[in-house]
């Protein structure tokens, strides 16, 4: 018998993280439906790959690294010249402060000289006396400091001054980044088909098939394009410039070419001569799948609003250009209407309409919701009022139908549009809504109040054809068969079908709960105090904090939240929460049974969220809750939730936001302020498990990190080794400033003084063995403060080398016994310890005191100790 023939494969790319993006979403579900092999490839956060599935449908999201976005501008032959040897403007910094050193030094010298009584007699100095020639090199060497500091400025000033090059490879080479992460993953998949979605995928699926083309292998692409590109409001001139030459470079060499509305598929045919009209698929909701959930999410119910209150929703993607900032400033205008805004992330462009809501007062009148499965979004907006579209006049807004319209009209609610062209007749033509004149507030005051008067009238309109016509039913057929047009594979309809309802799940490591040799805590039960902990326990500390503080006092029992993603190692925790599924209301109701009337106290780390998404991505939305539930809440701060980058790089030389990788600090500095702003508003019990936070949290208490001393014991010698073994164990070099000490220990190594290991993602008793192994342990030298690595280290005796902020230690009467060291200093430190052995196994015994002293858990119960007994 034949084998049976295999099924086409089908790679759907996207240069997002996928969540949110429906339309990426039910064009896999639609393939897999009808039998194609689908992997749907996006953006990961992070830097490793996360795998998920979605029903048969294997999901990929590829970290991008930003190598090429960060390419310096200009001619590398003049920076040469105009910036040498000068790395950056703090390099910069300190040569200006040492040329200054060496003129207050020798002018003081020329004036040593000048009062010298024999000077005349003195030797001269280029045929002059010494102090008159020192002058003059002086005056030569300030000369040339200063023409060195005005072209290093003008230098900068030539990045910043050059605009857009008309070459999209200058101009966005973040295109190339992307390439560079995506195209070896599809090469790898084989594909038959690759579905390029946006114009950020167009160069990877032209560059990636020819690629395959070229050796031998059958492959097809088509381009579907989410917007007409050249009438974009593009934020950046740069941008403006390289996204229609990319287009326009390789939308020829596609074998289709796909988009959104019947407007831009004329445009583009206009606009490079296609010889055939794009296919037009829009963006329209699964018929099938509304009204068919058992316990439908509710965006009312999300609000917390009764039903007779009028309720506005905006569901979507926020930019400026979506214009909702004016229905904000028409608010005060419309006070009996709140606003719920449908919203995956926290973003600048929310906080930014949070703030103006703040300055009108109505912020009491707007809710932030989160995000639901695309399959149930009509459901979930169907219980608001009127859904809103405030789009400003863009030329890509005015040519397409944006996809909000029709979720919006399948929920059943009417629409109160702006009058961008071809949403503002569909609206005007079938009578669905009202239509404002766009970014005038009086306009959609008016529109809105006659809107909710004709309420029934305009839900009326919202007709059979109209539905029928704006289904992804009937969007899709065509598409497939655009598929097996272009794969000569027949696909077979998988037997169960593929229901429309599938949704994401993770592909999670087996739970290692049981590799870390930690006692159980007093599970939740009759006890007075009933603890909850979570949900980040990052390193394990929640659980850890939950043993030692159930050991040292019989009247807690706890109960431990962790969330877990597809590359989370996974710690003790009695609840695990998929992170993939926060969004899910039924998952936000789950959380908020579990903790209301069950917990007496909670230990909130990270000041993330305990009911999920339900309030938005920190606990602050989630206090009031647990006010009325009469929970007692302290706040618990590990790491860069708190801490502040720029104050972090005032204080520290080699601090690690110098090496954060691209627009992680802004992330962090808006992460760490907000935070700061919900303990300073909170009035909760604070807690930080590093004394450095202090600096960013001066209110604060510090609960030491917890480990179990004596399980990470070790009776293996220390620097009894010819060549001793020097240990580095980042989790995220940049966090570690591993690069900046890897070429010293290089040399080190290269040189045969030490034998360094560097390990990375390694399971835990692998690097545990190697920790109790080891004679030197290098911790971290970017922060200022050891952790619970560090605290692993010295339980089982090894000597730690790190950079420390002692005067914050010595504050609370600890001085660990770590050699406290810059990467400028390693050398010397590691070089004092090689030199006297006997003092570096003399300090690996100091460093298990320590470690019992402060980390075995007493001190962090005994912390925690005023906020549970009050």
């Amino acid at each position: 018998m034949a084998p049976p023939a295999r099924r086409p494969r089908l790679a759907v790319i996207v240069a997002n993280g996928i969540t949110g993006d429906s339309r990426v979403q039910k064009i896999a579900i639609a393939a897999a439906r009808e039998g194609w092999d689908v992997t749907l490839i996006g953006a990961a956060t992070g830097n490793v790959v996360k795998r998920t599935k979605m029903g048969p449908i294997d999901v990929i999201r590829v970290p991008v690294r930003n190598y090429l976005r960060q390419l310096p501008k200009g001619s590398r032959l003049r920076k040469m010249v105009t910036q040498f040897a000068i790395a950056d403007k703090q390099d910069l910094a300190r040569k200006k402060a040492l040329h200054q050193a060496w003129v207050r030094q020798t002018t003081a010298q020329i004036g040593w000289l000048r009062g010298h009584s024999g000077q005349s007699g003195a030797r001269k100095l280029l045929g002059m006396p010494p102090s008159r020639a020192l002058g003059a090199v002086v005056r030569v060497r300030r000369a040339a400091h200063q023409l060195r500091v005005k072209a290093f400025g003008w230098e900068q000033g030539q990045g910043r001054k050059s605009g857009p090059t008309g070459n999209w490879r200058k101009d966005w080479p973040h295109l190339l980044d992307l390439d560079l992460a995506f195209g070896p993953v599809i090469e790898r998949l084989k594909p038959d088909l690759i579905h390029a979605n946006d114009i950020t995928m167009i160069n990877t699926a032209a560059l990636t098939v020819a690629r395959m083309r070229a050796r031998g292998e059958r492959v097809a692409w088509l381009y579907d394009a989410h917007e007409y590109v050249p009438g974009v409001d593009w934020p950046r001139p740069e941008m403006q410039s390289a996204f229609p030459a990319v287009e326009r470079e390789f939308i020829h060499r596609s074998d289709a070419i796909v988009t959104v509305s019947p407007e831009i598929a004329a445009r583009l045919q206009s606009d490079y001569r296609l010889p055939e009209l794009p296919l037009v698929v829009r963006n329209t909701p699964i018929r099938e799948s509304i009204g068919a959930l058992d316990d439908p999410p509710s965006v009312r119910l999300a609000c917390g609003l009764d039903a007779d209150v009028p309720l506005l929703v905006y569901s979507g993607w926020l930019s400026a250009e979506r214009g909702l900032r004016t229905a904000i400033n028409s608010l005060p205008e419309l006070p009996q209407f709140h606003l719920a805004i449908v919203s995956g992330r926290t973003s600048p462009e929310l906080e930014s309409l949070l703030d103006r809501a703040d300055l009108l007062n109505v912020r009491d009148r707007i809710h932030v919701v989160p995000y639901v499965p695309q399959h149930a979004v009509p459901d979930y907006l169907s219980t608001a009022d009127i859904g809103l579209i405030c789009s400003k006049r863009t030329l890509n807004y005015e040519l397409s139908l944006p996809t909000k319209l029709a979720e919006y009209l399948h929920a059943g609610l009417p629409v109160v549009a702006s009058d961008v062209k071809t949403l503002g007749e569909y609206v005007s033509r079938h009578g669905v809504g009202e239509v404002f004149r766009s970014d005038d507030e009086e306009s959609f005051v008016a529109a809105v109040t006659q809107a909710m008067t004709r309420r029934q009238e305009l839900v009326a309109n919202i007709t059979e054809p109209v539905l029928t016509e704006l289904s992804w039913e009937a969007q899709v057929d065509a598409l497939m068969g655009l598929y097996r047009k272009l794969c000569p594979v027949k696909p077979v309809p998988p037997q169960p079908p593929v229901p429309w309802t599938v949704e994401e799940e993770l592909v999670v490591p087996e739970a290692n709960a049981g590799d870390r040799p930690l006692d159980a805590w007093r599970p939740l039960g009759k006890t007075s105090v009933r603890l909850g902990l979570g949900p980040a326990n990052y390193a394990g500390q929640a659980a850890a904090f939950a043993k030692a503080i159930c050991r040292e006092n019989p009247d807690v029992s706890a109960e431990v939240v962790m969330r877990k993603g597809p590359n989370t190692f996974v710690f003790p925790a009695d609840v695990y929460i998929d992170i993939a599924r926060l969004r899910r209301f039924d998952v936000q109701m789950e959380q908020l049974q579990r903790v209301i009337g069950r917990y007496s106290h909670m230990i909130v780390d990270a000041f993330l969220p305990v009911f999920g998404h339900l309030n938005g991505d920190s606990i602050q939305a989630d206090l009031p809750a647990l006010r009325r539930a009469q929970i007692k809440v302290a706040l618990l701060a590990h790491g860069s939730d708190i801490r502040h980058p720029g104050r972090h790089l005032e204080r520290h030389e080699y601090s690690l936001f110098r090496d954060a990788p691209d627009g992680i600090l802004d992330v962090l500095t808006v992460r760490a302020e907000r935070n700061r702003r919900i303990a300073d508003e909170a009035g909760l019990p604070l807690f930080v498990t590093t004394p450095d936070l202090l600096e960013d949290l001066p209110t604060a208490t510090w609960a030491p990190l917890v480990v179990d001393v004596q399980a990470w014991a070790s009776d293996h010698p220390v620097m009894q080794r010819p060549r001793p073994v020097v240990l580095h164990a980042p989790s995220a070099r940049w966090t570690k400033g591993t690069d900046r000490i890897l070429p010293v220990l290089n040399e080190m190594h290269d040189q045969g003084t030490i034998e360094l290991k560097l390990a990375e993602r390694l399971d835990w008793a692998e690097l545990q063995e190697l920790v109790k192994t080891a004679d030197i342990v290098l911790d971290q030298f970017a922060t200022g403060a050891y952790g619970t690595f560090a605290v692993e280290a010295m339980a089982a005796g090894r000597p730690v080398v790190a950079f420390l902020n002692e005067e914050m230690h010595l504050k609370f009467g600890a001085r660990p016994p770590i050699v406290n060291a810059t990467p400028g200093t390693l050398r010397k430190a590691i070089e004092s310890l090689l030199d006297d052995r006997e003092n570096a196994a003399r300090i690996g015994a100091e460093s298990v005191a320590y470690a019992r002293d402060f980390h075995d858990g007493r001190r962090t119960a005994s912390a925690f100790m005023p906020f549970l007994m009050s």
